[in-house]
């Protein structure tokens, strides 16, 4: 039976790149997937384009490009990626100049557009997950974009691309693409369309499948997580799914690292909703092959609903924030008083906060005051100060207050830093698949 193996080369925008030349150098891989876009990604990527037309794309796509490219080109590995995010077509010129200066002959370059559709959703009355009209964010609204489906990538990949780059598309498809091309399964096969989300699914988030983000010392033990080896599907024909990943390399593949995954953001287990299937992942069962191999079957799936998930980008506020702390005899009532002080000055000075927080790191910032009360004293504490407000000026005021602890405040405190910054926030509203016109366009080396 015809078999298909996909490396993934990246789980976010900032992943480790070693991994991803790692499967391509010694994973023997037909294609290379980088999901590198997650909810707010885009957004920002929208405002970085906005600043500068040429860019919007992902800030690693040139060293990713540059660690995997002549390698996979030289071996016959097609590449798929979200990492367009803003500005697919402007990446893909990157990938172009990439190719070129890497001397290699000969390169097709797929740009998947039309998940942009900011000018829909002005036309149009839609109203967010919050029930609020998305028109009413008005001057604050920076992107729309729709989750693609697989189709778009399947009809790049039979016009020859080597590297396909696109915008937002649903984190699967970058999966089921591949697959649907490869083994030229039916758009309505929805058990083989809901076994092939599933494999998208489990190697979407790269490392976390082979052991990142499960080790627990002494409960969960995963060995050489520095070197953690990125996981590979190799899927049959029939839909068939083995997670594994390059002998030798950090990390474990278990039952129980793939069950972790398989549960990883899913609302309703037996109806994932995507835009090419609703997947049905609750009959889903694993058999450990064995070292670092597990078998995953049980899928299935049922029609698509026939509407998108669109991400809408948004400026929410902004926050400000400083930090100081202070250390030894005394130094939760030293850094209590101080955060007292800065209470007391943030009321005295007007500072405009429509929200503020006052955390003493070591102490209650993550389970509050309660279990705090229960604890032994500790002999060093930083306050964190985190004010949010509707101006980028009132934010600057916040860690200004606390730096004037220096002076003004308990005795010992330091190191203090401050911070202020712009927050981009997502809702997140449906767009009939109708309206989602999916273009392709190619940058091309040789012939």
């Amino acid at each position: 039976m015809k078999t298909l193996r996909i490396g993934g080369g990246a789980g976010y925008s900032g992943d480790r790149i070693e991994p991803a030349a790692e499967l391509a150098e010694h994973g023997d891989i037909d294609y290379l997937i980088f999901e590198c876009l997650a909810e707010r990604t885009i957004a920002l990527a929208q405002q970085a384009k906005m600043k500068d037309p040429a860019l919007g794309y992902d800030p690693l796509l040139e060293a990713r490009m540059l660690a995997v490219l002549k390698t996979c080109a030289e071996k016959g590995i097609r590449i798929v990626t979200n990492m367009g995010a803003a500005n697919p077509l402007a990446a893909a010129a990157k990938i172009r100049e990439i190719a070129v200066s890497l001397g290699l002959p000969k390169l097709k370059i797929a740009a998947v557009v039309g998940d942009d559709v900011l000018e829909q959703l002005h036309a149009g009355d839609y109203l967010d997950d919050t029930g609020e009209p998305v028109a009413a964010l008005g001057a604050r609204l920076l992107s729309a974009n729709a989750y693609l489906g697989a189709q778009p990538l399947v009809d790049a990949l039979a016009a020859g691309a080597d590297v396909v780059i696109t915008g937002r598309v649903a984190d699967p498809a970058l999966v089921l693409a591949p697959l649907i091309h490869s083994f030229g399964w039916a758009m309505d096969d929805w058990q083989r369309l809901g076994q092939g989300t599933l494999a998208g699914h489990l190697l979407e988030c790269a490392g976390q499948v082979s052991g990142g983000y499960f080790a627990d010392p002494g409960y969960k033990d995963v060995a050489n997580l520095a070197r953690l080896g990125f996981p590979i599907a190799v899927v049959g024909e029939d839909g068939s799914l083995e997670i594994t990943k390059v002998a030798g390399s950090g990390g474990s593949i278990n039952t129980a690292t793939c069950t972790e995954q398989l549960i990883y953001e899913i609302h309703d287990p037996a109806a994932y909703q995507t835009p090419d299937v609703v997947a049905d992942f609750s009959q889903v069962t694993m058999t450990q092959l064995g070292p670092d191999r597990v078998a995953v079957s049980g899928a299935t799936g049922h029609p698509k609903s026939g509407m998108l998930k669109v991400s809408v980008g948004y400026i929410d506020s902004y926050v400000g924030e400083g930090q100081i702390s202070y250390a030894g005899s005394g130094a939760l009532a030293r850094a209590t008083l101080a955060q007292d002080i800065v209470a007391e000055r943030l009321q005295l000075t007007g500072v405009a906060l429509t929200e503020v927080r006052y955390d003493l790191l070591g102490v209650n910032a993550i389970h509050g005051l309660e279990l705090a009360a229960q604890a032994a004293e500790p002999y060093e504490v930083r306050l964190r100060v985190t004010g949010r407000t509707d101006s980028m000026r009132e934010a600057v005021r916040v860690g200004n207050e606390v730096e004037t602890l220096y002076t003004c405040g308990p005795a010992g405190g330091g190191g203090v830093t401050k911070s202020s910054r712009e927050v981009v926030a997502i809702r997140s509203t449906l767009l009939e698949a109708a309206q989602v016109k999916p273009a392709i366009h190619f940058e091309e080396i040789g012939s």
